[in-house]
């Protein structure tokens, strides 16, 4: 069991963008995660290469398929004051 945990509790309940290996995306609201990064999301779209979007629901990613995960909503770290955080600025 990895002794890390990811620190994505923040990120709960928030529209997020998960870049997969295979130059695939996934963008939806993320319900839940576990230690290996395996996540839960709703309301789940996957950003197709030809621009389209495919309409998935609700979908279990595993954690060593996720590259990179970006908030699409505007994120509030209380440990840094309450600031907010918009996309992009991580």
């Amino acid at each position: 069991m990895p002794s890390a945990q990811p620190e994505l509790k923040k990120y709960l309940e928030k529209r997020i963008l998960v870049q997969l290996n295979g130059s695939r995306k996934v963008m939806g609201i993320l319900r839940g995660y576990d230690v290996y990064l395996n996540i839960i999301l709703d309301d789940a779209l996957e950003e197709l290469p030809s621009g389209g979007r495919n309409r998935i629901g609700q979908i279990v990613i595993r954690g060593n398929a996720v590259v990179m995960i970006e908030a699409l909503d505007r994120i509030v770290d209380h440990r840094r004051g309450g600031g907010d955080r918009d996309r992009g600025d991580h």
